[in-house]
């Protein structure tokens, strides 16, 4: 009996099976004779496939025979800029379906050539892929097979490569440039299903009698496929479909293990016709990879959830292989994250992602998925089971609205009053938006089209407080001196928080000087030493002080300030009977108007201005009423 073993990755890659899909859906939807840039892909039964669909390969020399409403399709190896503006000025609708993976290495080669880098690509020179690649670093790569042929190479250069070109070419390039550039930058773009599929046919041709490999005959990637095998399994041949694979392979007793694998340009169909004829025998190893490609089948179910392997990712989505005969994209605005992270950043090629499908297909034929609505469903139970106990969740804040904030919880959104945001009421709720804030859920309605969710952060920060402000208060006492931090100002005082508990610092509390409104003095968040004055625990209020810190300036005025000696000072005000300087900080002294000049003068602002600093004589100083009288003339005879 055979026994006959299907490598991993065989046939279609995504970027072909893509640029396939893409020509049969812009049939469809254009309903005329469509064009493709050379054979859309490298395998003759598939062309003759898309000719029978009216969907025709045309050279690039004979695109003026094309009329401007024409349809051409760019096949998945992509193309120069030169033959992109040559296609545009021809016809009105050119379609890209160049593979993602190649879009990427052609912007890598622009940027690093733009840069001054030599690019080197690993590939065969004369391959479309490697032709495209080239056009964009102004055809001047340097391109080898595997780095024996290069020469005169720049000491700064960027390495590429051919996406289904051999690991062990792109290594040998590396080294050999290693021996004389200074500085290299390298990226292996090596697609991973051509490396996952060259290292599965590799192992497979090891253990089998013969190896088959499936594919057109001028497919880059099936020959190097073909000599891979070749290098372990003597008995290896290159078929192009069913019909070219010997019957003495099937008949023959000394074969009894078969290995089959396939390029990246070869269909599903092409591969289940291969195995069908080798399964002559009915073996049972055969018929169930059969029934597996059978399973890619089935019916498609809106609301199915699933999980998929990531086959590419691009700034704006992600395509899966989901298990059913097409793939499967995941926008980016289905995908729960941070605006500012980089769906490749947080994917990469092989990785399994749960989802959910939302759409059995779009105008692109891929059948559309959905990571947010599993994170919903998810983390709407979270919150069910959170308002429920009464327990406290995170949620990221996402915009301020009139009357409060609109939150997230795994995409479900929660609404958190302007009342219920702080124990204080707050002008701007803009300084919240992109944090992540505990909330209390203290609501939930439950809608047939829509559920309500309210949270509160107050109630956390309550429950907090009141712990924070027992302690507090058992340790606060009368004429203690504590650190506070400014609050909120008033024009009446400043409210200082305390380890929690709020104390008012009245206006004239803050400074010996004359002080108009707080905010002269204070700004909010400020740390400040203050003197608790009283304390009502009963009815937890707290009067503090921070001038009482300091000594009363008044105390020794009269032996600072000595009657009949000349004293420099700063206006501070005007009154009509006069004007009040400072001569420090809380001690102000007044000279009367007519004390003022020896000219005649009606009012203070005639021969002084505000913050003048001034020279008078003290006539009288009375520390019991604070006061000290003050001449500017009488300065000014001596």
């Amino acid at each position: 009996m055979k026994n006959v073993i299907l490598a991993d990755k065989a046939g279609f890659c995504f970027g072909v099976k893509r640029a396939v899909d893409e020509a049969l859906n812009i049939k469809n939807k254009f309903n005329k004779d469509i064009y493709t840039l050379g054979p859309l892909i490298h395998n003759n039964d598939v062309v003759n496939y898309l000719m029978k669909n009216n969907i025709f390969p045309i050279k690039l020399e004979e695109i003026d025979k094309l009329n401007k409403n024409d349809v051409i399709i760019i096949r998945s190896h992509g193309i120069t800029p030169e033959v992109y503006n040559t296609l545009k000025a021809t016809v009105d609708n050119v379609i890209d379906a160049t593979c993602p993976h190649v879009s990427i290495i052609h912007q890598k080669a622009k940027k690093y050539y733009d840069l001054g880098y030599g690019i080197v690509i690993v590939g065969d020179k004369n391959h479309p892929e490697v032709e495209g690649i080239n056009g964009w670093c102004d055809n001047k790569a340097f391109i080898s097979k595997d780095g024996s042929d290069l020469q005169s190479i720049p000491r700064r250069v960027c390495v590429l490569s051919q996406t289904t070109e051999k690991q062990e070419n792109f290594e040998k390039v590396l080294n050999i440039i290693g021996k004389t550039c200074r500085e290299i930058i390298a990226f292996n773009t090596i697609c991973s299903a051509t490396e996952v599929r060259q290292k599965t046919a590799e192992e497979i041709s090891k253990k089998v009698d013969a190896m088959i490999v499936i594919g057109g005959k001028n497919s880059s990637n099936t020959t190097k496929l073909y000599e891979i095998c070749k290098n372990n399994c003597k008995y290896t041949i290159h078929v192009e479909n069913a019909g070219e694979i010997p019957d003495e392979i099937i008949k023959s007793k000394s074969i009894i293990n078969i290995g089959v694998t396939a390029g990246a340009s070869t269909p599903e169909w092409i591969i289940k016709e291969a195995l069908i004829k080798m399964n002559e025998e009915n073996n049972q190893e055969v018929n169930e990879q059969l029934a597996f490609m059978q399973q890619n089948d089935r019916q498609i179910v809106v609301g199915e959830t699933l999980k998929g392997e990531v086959i590419s990712v691009n700034e704006k989505e992600i395509f899966l292989n989901v298990g059913y005969k097409v793939d499967a994209i995941l926008p980016e605005n289905e995908v729960l994250k941070d605006a500012s992270v980089k769906l490749s950043d947080m994917f990469k090629i092989g990785d399994f992602i749960q989802v959910k499908i939302i759409s059995r297909r779009n105008d692109d034929g891929f059948i559309v998925l959905s990571a947010i609505e599993l994170e919903r469903e998810k983390g709407y139970s979270e919150l069910k089971t959170s308002f429920e106990n009464g327990q406290s969740i995170n949620v990221f804040v996402k915009e301020s609205v009139k009357g409060g904030l609109i939150s997230s919880y795994k995409g479900v959104r929660v609404f958190i009053p302007a009342s219920h945001v702080e124990l204080y009421h707050v002008d701007d709720l803009n300084s919240y938006i992109g944090k992540e804030i505990g909330i209390k859920i203290i609501e939930l309605v439950e809608g047939r089209k829509n559920s309500r969710i309210v949270g509160s952060r107050k109630e956390l920060l309550k429950v907090d407080k009141d712990k924070l402000d027992e302690v507090t208060w058992e340790k606060l006492q009368k004429g203690d001196i504590v650190e506070g931090e400014v609050k909120r100002l008033a024009d009446f005082g400043a409210f200082v928080d305390i380890n929690g508990v709020d104390g008012l610092l009245h206006v004239s509390q803050i400074s010996w000087a004359r002080v108009t409104k707080p905010a002269d003095i204070l700004k909010v968040s400020d740390r400040i030493k203050v003197l608790i004055l009283d304390i009502d625990k009963e009815n937890k209020k707290i009067s503090l002080s921070m001038k009482a810190l300091f000594e009363d300036p008044w105390i020794n005025v009269e032996a600072k300030y000595p009657v009949d000696s000349i004293v420099l000072c700063k206006v501070l005000r005007f009154a009509s009977f006069g004007a009040f300087v400072e001569l420090e900080p809380g001690v102000d002294a007044l000279v009367h108007v007519s004390e003022i000049s020896h000219k005649r003068i009606g009012k203070p602002d005639e021969a002084l201005t505000i913050g003048q600093q001034v020279k008078a004589k003290i006539l009288d100083v009375n520390k019991e009423s604070k006061k000290i009288g003050l001449s500017i003339k009488e300065a000014n005879e001596l």
